[in-house]
C-alpha cells in the first residue's frame, strides 16, 4: 500500500514522526514523503498555528522536548519559531526529496538548532549538501510551482495540519496519530465503522468566526 507524507520543516511534530516512518514502512507501507507549506493550510482553513497562539506555543515547546528525550532523539529549539521555512522547503525539492536530504534539513532546525535567516549557518548547510548558488536553486521557477502543487494537492485531499499521513484515503494528523496509523495498517474495519457514525453526527451549535 502507498501513502503520502506531507510535512513542513516548521512543525518539530514532522520532525518527529519523520523518525518513525520506517515502523510504518515495516507493515508494508511505501511512503512518499512531500513538503508542503503549513501556513498556506492555516490560511485555507482559517486557523492560527500552535506557535501563534502564546500559552500553546509554550506547551508545544515543552511537549516536543518530552517526547524527543522519551525517544533518546536530540532535540535544540531553533534561533527563531516561527520562522519562514519556505527555502528550507524548495531545497528539499530542488535536491529530489530523499530521505537522507530531508532528514538533514531537519537536523538543521531541530537538532542544530538553525534557520534559513542565519546566513553563516545557510550558506554551511548548502555547501555541505553540494549546492553552489543556494539562493538561485531555491528560486527556481519550478521548484516553487512543485512546492504549490503538493500544498494545493494537500489541501484538496483535506489536509488541515502537518504532519498528516494519507493512506487508504484516510488522513492521519499529527506526531499523535502514529500509533493510529499503525493500528489502522493492522486492522482497519473498527476505523470504518467509527467513520460512518461520524459522518452522521449533527452539528447542534456552531461559533461565529470573525475573518479578517
Amino acid at each position: 500500500m502507498n501513502a503520502d507524507w506531507y510535512f513542513d520543516f516548521i512543525s518539530p511534530f514532522s520532525y518527529l514522526q519523520f523518525t518513525r516512518l520506517s515502523e510504518l514502512e515495516s507493515r508494508g507501507l511505501t511512503i512518499f514523503c512531500k513538503p508542503i507549506l503549513f501556513a498556506a493550510l492555516l490560511e485555507h482553513w482559517g486557523q492560527l498555528g500552535p506557535a501563534e497562539i502564546a500559552p500553546k506555543r509554550a506547551f508545544t515547546y515543552a511537549h516536543t522536548a518530552w517526547l524527543a528525550r522519551r525517544r533518546g532523539l536530540a532535540l535544540r529549539v531553533p534561533e527563531a519559531h516561527p520562522f519562514n521555512p519556505l527555502k528550507l522547503l524548495r531545497l528539499a525539492l530542488h535536491l529530489g526529496g530523499d530521505r537522507t536530504t530531508i532528514r538533514r534539513l531537519f537536523e538543521f532546525v531541530w537538532r542544530d538548532g538553525h534557520i534559513p535567516d542565519n546566513a553563516a549557518a545557510w550558506q554551511s548547510l548548502a555547501h555541505e549538501l553540494g549546492v553552489g548558488d543556494v539562493e538561485d536553486a531555491v528560486s527556481q521557477p519550478a521548484v516553487k510551482a512543485a512546492l504549490k502543487r503538493n500544498t494545493d494537492e494537500a489541501i484538496a485531499r483535506a489536509v488541515f495540519g502537518v504532519p498528516t499521513l494519507v493512506l487508504d484515503g484516510k488522513a492521519f494528523w499529527g506526531y499523535d496519530a502514529t500509533e493510529m496509523a499503525l493500528d489502522y495498517l493492522d486492522d482497519p474495519a473498527p476505523f470504518r465503522r467509527d467513520d460512518a457514525d461520524i459522518a452522521r453526527l449533527p452539528v447542534a451549535a456552531a461559533r461565529r468566526i470573525a475573518r479578517s
